[in-house]
């Protein structure tokens, strides 16, 4: 099992962000990680990460505890660009091949050029679409375990992104798990295995898509009846 989750709980002051969850991923899936704002998304992110560590309950990726040891297993994308905007895209490639073991650096140039993107051109020049594929394909070129996208596709348009979901299907390692955090369920549902319903900190349905939509509705009508939204 890649991700496996047991009582965990989370609270900020009064508020529980997450309540008792129980979630286990297999490897090899693409899993949605669907829910209203507030759900709990971000918070079940950070834990993963590694980024909060009190909490209650356990937290585990390939049977590790999450903490240090686990962080160079996951390739986060977060929701905001976090690329220094006076590198070149050349040198963002350089510095994660220099962080990260796993930064297949042909990679990268191949998807690159798929997205024609100049190597040579700061980031601060490009467009805010191909600032946003920098950092997909920086994402994406790790051999990474685990592939977290937190709402990699609120805010750009229909084309850009089918764009996205190309190339995450195309690019991500086939033996890892891809967890794709979106409120944008009808968006997201043709890629996805499984989808995990979030809401208030609680997780109210877990299963393959396939079995969800087996009664004929859409990911997305079956979603806004158990949440309600």
């Amino acid at each position: 099992m890649l991700v496996e989750l047991e009582n965990l709980s989370k609270s900020f002051g009064k508020t529980k962000a997450l309540d008792n969850i129980n979630l286990c991923l297999e490897k090899g899936k693409i899993i949605g990680l669907l829910g209203p704002n507030g759900s709990g998304k971000t918070t079940l992110i950070k834990v993963l990460m590694g980024l909060l560590r009190q909490y209650t309950g356990t937290a585990k990726i390939n049977s590790i505890a999450v903490g240090d040891a686990t962080k160079a297993m996951i390739s986060y994308l977060p929701d905001k660009n976090h690329i220094p905007s006076f590198w070149t895209v050349k040198e963002a490639c350089s510095f994660f091949a220099d962080f990260f073991a796993d930064f297949d650096t042909s990679k990268a140039k191949k998807i690159a050029e798929s997205l024609n993107l100049d190597m040579n051109a700061r980031i601060k020049k490009l467009s805010k679409g191909n600032q946003e594929k920098v950092s997909l394909m920086l994402t994406l070129s790790r051999n990474a375990q685990l592939y977290i996208f937190d709402e990699p596709i609120a805010g750009v348009d229909p084309v850009a992104r089918d764009m996205i979901f190309s190339l995450i299907m195309e690019h991500y390692h086939k033996e890892a798990s891809v967890i794709i955090s979106t409120h944008l369920v009808h968006d997201v549902e043709r890629i996805l295995n499984e989808a995990v319903f979030l809401k208030n900190g609680k997780i109210l349905l877990h299963k393959p898509v396939q079995e969800i939509t087996s009664q004929g509705n859409s990911l997305e009508a079956v979603f806004k009846e158990e949440v309600k939204c």
